[in-house]
């Protein structure tokens, strides 16, 4: 059901609203509205602007609690917001500085590391670096080349030129090395190293001694450095800790403070007026219980003013929906609220989509074992995981158990047991038929519930002249009795009784607009329609309206056609298991049993869920509402 809703209008000095709002509202759920736009017809009222000082500090205070990995606060009702802010400042200035120090070592690795990298294939070059680099009239040049270009030069190129390639090292792809070449030869030997695809790679004037010395230097300096980095960790992480009970609470006393500090974002001033000061004002919903509570609590508060709205039809917000359902309805919430939450006059359908979506999915997948399965397996995900599909799914099993024991189907055996009512494959059109029934039933108690929808909405037009109102329900009612005479052998009414209960009715239908302006003493069209264009466009609504009845009559067939799918599936189990042979394949059954279950439920869930969307709740259920969101849960007010 949704809960009643209050509507609460608070007021006090404005230098107050934290204190109010720490003190009374976080200890209550209330949606709260903007009061500019609740207020937009008063004058003198205007926006409460003011930012939040310590916004900044919130941030830094946050990344401080990332650092200590702390998931659960808890907060020192002693510490004062200065004091707060003193300490995250400190702590943040320490941090910072050991940061900074950090940042720098890790720039240092990186280049030590990139250094080494460099030189790493050419250790076996026993020769001073920095000779090699003041040569002056000997060129050199660094780098590597692809072993099949390395084979043609050794073979056909190496003896015919002025050079001296010396190989350091090889992987599977190169050859990597540096060839020497004099300064009068090194355009033209430079040429067919190129030609050879040469990479050559430059070496930065920063070793010392020959590159295996100058690499096992920098592997050295790489862990010093590792060392000093070590060293500021772990006196960043000492620092933490040693102020982790400070830094909580001063987190704790700032995100209190700022989580109060958004209420200005909806609440609204009145303008000074002599020695009263400014007052704020604050509006919003509040369940009736807690209502009554909030107003006893607060009697006794001479800086505290509430006024309570008991009319919610005479303001110009519309309430917000708080489903309130017992504990084995909650998950069904999440199917209502795919499809859009109640209006708060609206019917909650949670009741309804319970009952029929899990009975409709026990018709269409009856087996004691495998319902047995998804009671257990669900219930099991529901406890761990809190998934509410899981537990959807766990409950519709029971009813999979029952209409089992009504088949007589177990693990999709049709022998173990004896079907208390009958096996759906027994007689197929009989099956069909009868869930043909089950679906009128189903479209005329969605009909009823439009009824009563409308009425609790006053809305007169749509009770008696809806497809689904009452029009609607003397139509498709007559219709059905008529199509039941007519099978069952009894002569059907006459033409003069079903023109009355059908014609009728369906006149009034394709007259739904005129006649529900004229209840309203408006003009029968609205200014510039003109009867022709209404009545053909009331003729092809008409012959839609006529064509939802049948179609979504016939579209109840798939829930006896899944009841027959059930026992096709599970008989190629048992074909595949070789079961008619009498030495049954035990992993085929167990496997079979565990795909067709988890094949089935999925489609069969879709399937039904399909037919309360489509069949059912568009008959009757808007879900226009808008979610009760409680001001001090919502996080997107923080700022």
């Amino acid at each position: 059901m949704i809960e009643k809703m209050e509507f609460l209008r608070i007021m006090g000095p404005k230098e107050d609203i934290d204190r109010v709002n720490e003190k009374y509202l976080m200890k209550y759920d209330m949606h709260m509205e903007n009061a500019m736009t609740e207020l937009s017809d008063v004058a003198g009222i205007k926006p409460y602007v003011e930012i939040n000082p310590h916004k900044e500090t919130l941030t830094k205070a946050e990344s401080l609690i990332k650092k200590l990995g702390i998931t659960e606060i808890t907060k020192d009702e002693n510490i004062e917001l200065e004091a707060a802010v003193d300490i995250i400042k400190g702590a943040d200035e320490k941090i910072d500085k050991i940061g900074e120090e950090q940042e720098s070592l890790e720039s240092r690795k990186k280049h030590l590391e990139k250094l080494a990298e460099e030189i790493e294939p050419f250790r076996l070059l026993d020769y001073d670096l920095h000779k090699i680099l003041e040569f002056k009239f000997i060129r050199f040049r660094f780098g590597r080349i692809a072993h099949e270009y390395y084979q043609k030069f050794s073979k056909y190129g190496y003896e015919n030129l002025n050079t001296v390639f010396y190989e350091c090292d090889r992987d599977d792809s190169y050859v990597w090395g540096v060839y020497f070449v004099p300064e009068s030869s090194a355009t033209k030997v430079d040429a067919v190293y190129s030609s050879l695809h040469f990479e050559r790679l430059y070496i930065a004037d920063e070793y010392d001694g020959t590159p295996e010395e100058a690499y096992q230097k920098l592997v050295l300096q790489i862990k010093e450095t590792e060392k000093e980095i070590q060293i500021l960790q772990d006196k960043m992480k000492n620092l933490l800790e040693d102020k982790k009970a400070e830094i909580v609470s001063a987190y704790a006393e700032l995100k209190s403070y700022s989580d109060n500090f958004s209420i200005r974002k909806v609440a609204a001033c009145t303008k000074e007026h002599g020695h009263d000061g400014i007052f704020y004002i604050l509006c919003g919903w509040m369940g009736k219980e807690d209502a009554v509570k909030f107003i006893e609590e607060i009697e006794d508060d001479p800086k505290v003013f509430c006024m309570k709205e008991d009319e919610a039809e005479d303001l110009m917000i519309k309430p917000p929906t708080k489903l309130k359902n017992p504990k084995i309805l909650k998950p069904f919430e999440m199917f209502v609220s795919m499809y859009g939450l109640p209006a708060y006059n609206e019917m909650d359908p949670t009741l309804f989509i319970a009952l029929t979506y899990t009975l409709i999915f026990g018709i269409m997948f009856g087996d004691v074992g495998q319902g047995a399965a998804l009671v257990i397996g669900g219930a099991i995900v529901y406890k761990v995981k809190k998934m509410n599909i899981a537990g959807i799914v766990s409950i519709a099993g029971l009813w999979s158990v029952f209409f089992g024991f009504m088949y007589g189907s177990i693990f999709g055996n049709e022998e173990m047991l004896s079907p208390i009512w009958r096996r759906p494959m027994d007689d197929i059109m009989s099956t069909l038929m009868l869930s043909i029934c089950f679906g009128i039933i189903l479209i005329l108690v969605a009909m009823v519930l439009h009824i009563i929808n409308a009425v609790k909405e006053k809305n007169l037009a749509s009770v008696l002249f809806d497809p689904s109102g009452v029009a609607g329900l003397l139509v498709y009612g007559t219709a059905v009795v008529a199509i039941l005479l007519v099978f069952t052998g009894h002569t059907m009414p006459g033409t003069a009784i079903l023109g009355v209960l059908i014609g009728v009715p369906l006149v009034c239908i394709l007259l739904k607009e005129p006649l529900g302006r004229l209840l309203k003493k408006k003009r029968a069209l609205e200014e510039g329609q003109g009867v022709a264009m209404f009545l053909i466009e009331a003729l092809v609504e008409g012959f839609d309206v006529v064509l939802s009845y049948a179609t979504n009559t016939i579209s109840f067939v798939r829930v006896g056609a899944f009841a027959l799918s059930h026992a096709g599936m599970m008989g190629v189990v048992f074909s595949l298991a070789g079961v008619s042979k009498g030495d049954p394949n035990i992993i085929i059954l167990i496997l079979g049993n565990i795909l067709v279950m988890g094949l089935e439920g999925l489609v069969v869930g879709i399937q039904v869920l399909r037919l309360e969307y489509y069949e059912m709740f568009s008959r009757f259920y808007k879900g226009t509402g808008k979610e009760f969101r409680a001001f001090r849960n919502d996080k997107s007010n923080n700022i």
